[in-house]
């Protein structure tokens, strides 16, 4: 097997931003772990990227264009990188990796994503991600497109549209075999690319951008249809709070593994022990440890994972939409995520309220998620259920308290 099995490839500009999304999968392993790098050159943002993810203990082996001008590159870069990065011609000659990335867009027939999908199924270790790309404009290698996706449905644990890439990506990481929830403790949390980094602290999610720019061109419309009128005022006054309702802080993550962290910002509703047979997987009765908590329109919406594991459930209830803070909101429409972890099932409830009408939720089935990572938000006042097995965790809160998403711990495991 050569590299012309893995064609045709992309001949598509990686800019560095769509060259750390590529490698993500790999910088946020804490090692040791092993990551294989295939159809990069010596100037490839992506090699450089990969690189820099390397911790002591990796091991990186490349699939190289040219192998002879890859070595050079490396022999310059020292004896660290030496090291730690080996080079091979084919994709023959490499051993399978925790992680495989493709340096280039997959583009072509559907036929031929699905060869290229079968070769890098041998590259990757059992559990691990293939992370692959292709262009993400309409008209422009729709079978490889629509192959990929076709995958990242079936086999995919995260998708991110890059569109500050020329031409924009659209970024699949998949698994193909079962993943140990244990490897959730060794990850760091993944950062979404599509957010708006404002200040080294600060963040406006995606999907405040979208909403901050419909309400200014709704006002540029109305200028333009009623020019001597100010009502565009209104909208153009809008974009400002309905931005800041999607702003998204950084958070410092407490480095204590035994503790259980808020999954958003709020004030403490109850603290309360509850039966459950929804989260079990086989319908039998568990009981479990509930905290509440209730997010006002001027809290942050951002939706965290409060402990390490794999999403191995994710399911809808319709209901009402009471007050999120009132008793009946126990019955409002609601989106639950179900976290396999080495302590148990773990479980996110995100309800809607009396204005919130809107889940978004990014983390499908067998996605693994960090402590304090990012995996959804609640449009405009809400609330969450953090669900944990009764008896082995004791609360930290109690109602009233507040707390913040990704940082304030909710309990403690025993």
């Amino acid at each position: 097997m050569t590299n012309a099995t893995l064609a045709p490839l992309g001949q598509v500009a990686i800019g560095p931003r769509a060259a750390r999304t590529l490698v993500a999968e790999l910088a946020r392993h804490t090692g040791p772990k092993t990551g294989l790098l295939v159809t990069v050159g010596p100037d490839s943002p992506v090699l450089a990227a990969a690189i820099d993810a390397l911790l002591p203990e990796d091991r990186l082996t490349v699939v190289a264009l040219e192998p002879a001008a890859m070595q050079a590159h490396l022999t310059e870069r020292g004896t660290w990188v030496a090291e730690r990065v080996r080079v091979v011609d084919s994709v023959a000659a490499a051993d399978p990796a925790d992680v495989v990335v493709v340096g280039e867009p997959i583009v072509g027939t559907a036929e031929e994503a699905r060869t290229t999908l079968d070769s890098l199924g041998k590259l990757v270790n059992p559990g691990g991600v293939v992370v692959v790309s292709t262009v993400a404009v309409p008209g422009v290698a729709p079978g490889a497109a629509a192959e990929l996706d076709r995958q990242a449905m079936l086999y995919g644990v995260g998708t991110d549209l890059l569109l500050r890439n020329l031409p924009p990506l659209k970024i699949h990481r998949l698994r193909w075999t079962a993943a140990d929830p244990k490897q959730a403790e060794r990850l760091l949390p993944l950062e979404r690319p599509s957010s708006i980094r404002l200040t080294s602290r600060m963040r406006i999610d995606s999907n405040g951008v979208a909403a901050a720019g419909l309400t200014l061109g709704l006002a540029a419309l109305t200028k333009l249809v009623r020019p001597k009128s100010r009502a565009w005022l209104v909208p153009a006054a809008a974009a400002l709070p309905v931005a800041a309702f999607f702003r998204d802080p950084d958070r410092e993550v407490p480095d204590d593994p035994s503790l259980v962290v808020a999954a958003s910002d709020g004030v403490v509703l109850s603290v309360e022990q509850v039966s459950d047979d929804r989260f079990t997987g086989d319908g039998s009765t568990a009981d479990y440890l509930r905290i509440a908590v209730f997010l006002s329109v001027f809290d942050v919406h951002v939706n965290r994972a409060p402990v390490a594991g794999q999403v191995v459930d994710f399911f809808l209830e319709e209901g009402g939409y009471a007050p999120a803070m009132k008793p009946e909101a126990e019955h409002n429409v609601a989106a639950y995520t179900v976290l396999a972890t080495s302590r148990g099932r773990v479980v996110v409830a995100q309800r809607t309220g009396l204005i919130a009408r809107r889940i978004v939720h990014r983390a499908p089935v067998g996605a693994m998620l960090a402590r304090g990572e990012r995996f959804g938000l609640i449009r405009f006042g809400s609330r969450t259920d953090v669900y944990l097995p009764a008896g082995a965790a004791e609360p930290l809160v109690a109602p009233d308290d507040r707390v913040r998403g990704g940082a304030t711990p909710l309990a403690r495991w025993r």
